[in-house]
């Protein structure tokens, strides 16, 4: 069977609810490889909700519908604050990257709770503000940016995740309407463990398969090197 946009591969999926430390309750969905135990996860970090980013935005979604089966991951996603999806809506109200610190470190918490190993934070667009804003907890291994515009985080961030020394790999359309790899080289400078990768002819929102593979292949490369390359049919 060719894998597909709608491919659906087994795993053990579970609804779960996290706690944020300011009082609300977000709502999400915890992917596992359905026989195996995972070998690293993925914490998904979703793009602008008032743009119409969630825990289903396409990306990601493919994500936890093959990694966990492909690669072994456990795929995590949730609604930030005020965000709704089929899964449901997460209590409070958007706050532009400020308050959704309490939600990155509730989802941390519950990976570090329920043991999830080597936690790493997919972020796409918003959610790659919010990584590098507020990921650097010591449980976090590294993270991957998609689409990162850079616009909520500033140079300090930057500097402080030089500081913090985990892996940065920002994957930078060739077409994204932000942030182009030439300005994105520039500004990542400052964070010398952090790798720019530049597709070509891409955009903003990765729309295509090709592009899918692309992505989902460079979080395996780092997350689980041993299931590199990803197969197109199972």
């Amino acid at each position: 069977m060719d894998i597909r946009a709608s491919t659906v591969l087994p795993a053990r999926r579970e609804p779960i609810e996290l706690h944020t430390a300011d009082g609300l309750t977000l709502v999400g969905e915890l992917a596992l490889p359905e026989e195996r135990p995972p070998v690293a996860t993925l914490v998904c970090l979703h793009p602008l909700p008032t743009e119409g980013g969630m825990m289903d935005s396409h990306l990601l979604r493919k994500a936890s519908y093959r990694l966990p089966d492909l690669a072994d991951l456990a795929v995590l996603r949730f609604n930030t604050r005020g965000t709704g999806s089929e899964r449901g809506t997460s209590q409070g109200s958007f706050d532009d990257g400020e308050g959704e610190r309490f939600d990155v470190a509730a989802a941390v918490e519950y990976a570090e709770f329920h043991e999830l190993p080597r936690p790493w934070l997919l972020g796409w667009s918003f959610g790659t503000e919010l990584a590098l804003k507020w990921g650097r907890d010591p449980a976090i291994e590294g993270a991957i940016l998609l689409s990162p515009p850079l616009r909520r985080a500033t140079d300090e961030d930057l500097d402080a995740w030089a500081e913090f020394g985990r892996p940065l790999v920002a994957m930078v359309p060739e077409l994204d309407d932000f942030l182009q790899p030439d300005e994105a080289r520039k500004r990542f400078a400052r964070v010398p463990q952090c790798e720019v990768i530049a597709v070509e002819r891409a955009k903003h929102l990765w729309v295509g398969e090709p592009y899918v593979r692309i992505v989902l292949n460079e979080i395996v490369r780092r997350l689980n090197p041993a299931a590199h390359p990803l197969p197109t049919h199972v």
